[in-house]
């Protein structure tokens, strides 16, 4: 490591120090050909074609989420790409805002402008972009970058301290095998969560053709024996359509309101300085927080336990496994069905098992009604649903069979769900233990492949 220290703050000497002597020191603005950021004014939005405009909060997961971007002027967007256009293997960092440390390595063909976000450019001569991500991501880093934020409404972290964050940079081959390694979780991770999507998917598309669209029932009307459905299925379904409160619904099928059909409850917050509600951390209590960058609607384990006396505290108490939980507030929406006995806190509504209406099917009636659950929430500060406005919610309600004959399909796509959610959450833990020590040089190559081979081994057996 270089002799000369005088140069250098107490993050950087400190930071270095985790590292072996072997690697290099260098600093962001050496290991990249660029270190920018985007505009900081607000182009205006344009209704017509356009480039999006990616900020912090577009930033998640690792992915850019163009969902939650607007869209720029050409003027605007050559505007900012004059300064800071992204390319694949980029990095783009979000420096500004609650998001601070976030970040993605560009792997879009999508041309867009950023906002509040940094730009690195990895110079391929001297670091690997897979790498310089992983280095990134690491909590040793993360902790610092958080340590070092400005500002407190708004809290950021400038260019000048980005350029000159210290880098540890071993090999180009070590660096290759680090990133292969922890890459090839990341693979394992991500072909889960592609395989998860896609039997969601599918249980939601049986919903909307059953439930919404009545194909089985359309098809007879029109002489056509229902398709993709075994006889004894197709045999449930009427052949007519009769008038409802909702519109045309098949005969024999009823309109209920949601707090007929399931137990809505809430929750609560217990005084959070009161150590006894929360030692010894027992029981898990959740927040909306742990779904926020959930990819999937299941719910294994909560950031916060709590104590039986914090328990006791909230009224609903302890909730049973296979509970639906909806956000119904800040934001409203986010929706997840859990695996575990937990408590809740006063940002979900709670569906409870055990009634006439499976928490699965709620689940994807909440999914195709969502518009209609938001239009019932108020408020001045954000918008939330009350559990008053939720239960008069009207439902339809299919025959116990035909609801009987969709458990059969969705609920073993669901079980599949959780099980995969369940090995991706392992090997995130497992890459989230080896990336430190390997990032840091405390554990050699070899070590972890047999830990990784140890993982697949017992993934395979389960």
């Amino acid at each position: 490591m270089s002799s000369k220290t005088d140069h250098r703050t107490p993050l950087q000497l400190h930071l270095l120090g985790v590292f072996p002597p072997t690697w290099r020191e260098m600093t962001l603005a050496e290991v990249c050909t660029q270190v920018t950021d985007g505009t900081h004014d607000s182009p205006k939005p344009v209704d017509v074609g356009g480039f999006p405009l990616v900020t912090g909060k577009a930033i998640k997961n690792r992915e850019i989420d163009f969902s939650v971007t607007y869209k720029i002027s050409l003027e605007d967007h050559l505007r900012v790409i004059s300064r800071s256009k992204s390319e694949r293997n980029d990095i783009l960092f979000a420096n500004i805002g609650n998001s601070i440390g976030d970040l993605v390595r560009v792997q879009s063909d999508i041309e867009f402008s950023i906002k509040n976000v940094a730009l690195f450019k990895p110079d391929t001569s001297l670091v690997n972009p897979i790498f310089l991500e992983y280095y990134l991501l690491s909590d040793v880093v993360q902790n610092f970058v958080k340590g070092s934020t400005k500002g407190s409404a708004q809290p950021f972290l400038g260019l000048g301290s980005l350029r000159t964050f210290p880098v540890a940079v071993p090999s180009m081959e070590e660096q290759e095998w680090i990133a292969g390694i922890l890459g090839v979780l990341d693979d394992r991770i991500r072909l889960l969560r592609e395989t998860n999507t896609t039997l969601e998917s599918i249980a939601q598309a049986l919903f909307k053709s059953w439930f919404v669209d009545f194909d089985p029932v359309r098809a007879k009307q029109e002489g056509r024996e229902p398709e993709s459905m075994d006889a004894d299925t197709a045999a449930l379904f009427t052949g007519t359509l009769e008038k409802s409160e909702l519109g045309m619904l098949p005969s024999g099928w009823q309109v209920s309101s949601v707090g007929d059909v399931v137990e809505c409850v809430g929750g609560g917050t217990p005084n959070t300085k009161n150590p006894s509600f929360w030692e010894p951390a027992e029981f898990a209590w959740t927040t909306p927080k742990d779904l926020s960058g959930s990819q999937s609607p299941v719910l294994l384990k909560t950031e916060r336990m709590m104590s039986a006396s914090g328990i006791s505290n909230i009224s609903s108490g302890l909730l049973p496994k296979g509970t639906l939980l909806l956000s119904s507030r800040a934001p409203i929406g986010y929706l997840a069905i859990a695996q575990i006995r937990m408590a809740i806190n006063q940002g979900y509504i709670a569906m409870l098992p055990g009634g006439p209406v499976p928490p699965l099917y709620l689940l994807f009636w909440c999914r195709q009604n969502m518009e209609t659950i938001k239009s019932r929430a108020n408020g001045s500060t954000f918008m939330e649903i009350s559990k008053k406005a939720f239960r008069p919610i009207p439902i339809v309600i299919p025959p116990a069979q035909i609801l009987s004959r969709y458990m059969d399909v969705a609920g073993a796509l669901f079980e599949r769900l959780v099980e995969n959610e369940r090995q991706a959450q392992t090997l995130m833990a497992l890459r989230d233990s080896l990336m430190p020590r390997l990032i840091s040089g405390h554990l050699r190559l070899s070590e972890a492949g047999a830990l990784i081979e140890e993982a697949a081994a017992k993934q395979a057996a389960s």
